[in-house]
């Protein structure tokens, strides 16, 4: 049965190709929200929380702060609304879900970034 889902999904998922990220990048995701008859694009811009899953259902959680709250969204990597994603930044963490950044505000909520090629 699992065969049989994996070939559905890897013959008729269409897979956008998309810059490699992982957790700790702060990264700016671009979708589309249609309102009424209209269709505009918008962004979302944080740290990546984490990856999960894999193929056609992998996800991944971002994590921004507005004003004094925290915002998280979760995206599916192949949602057909998703146009681009950017990478502004590369982190170094030593985890690959990083949900003890939740608790952190002010200073300690940095992540030091690595220059990568």
């Amino acid at each position: 049965m699992e065969s049989l889902i994996k070939f559905v999904q890897d013959e008729f998922v269409t897979r956008k190709d998309f810059p490699d990220f992982g957790a700790g990048d702060t990264v700016t995701v671009y979708y589309e929200i249609k309102e009424g008859e209209k269709i505009r694009t918008q962004f979302f811009r944080g740290v990546v929380i984490q990856r999960k899953g894999s193929g056609s259902s992998e996800t991944f959680t971002i994590r921004k702060i507005s004003g004094t709250v925290g915002v998280e969204r979760i995206f599916p990597v192949n949602l057909p609304a998703l146009q681009k994603i950017e990478v502004n930044k590369q982190g170094k963490v030593r985890r690959a879900r990083i949900y003890y950044f939740r608790g952190l505000t002010g200073k300690k909520a940095r992540i030091k970034e690595v220059r990568r090629k």
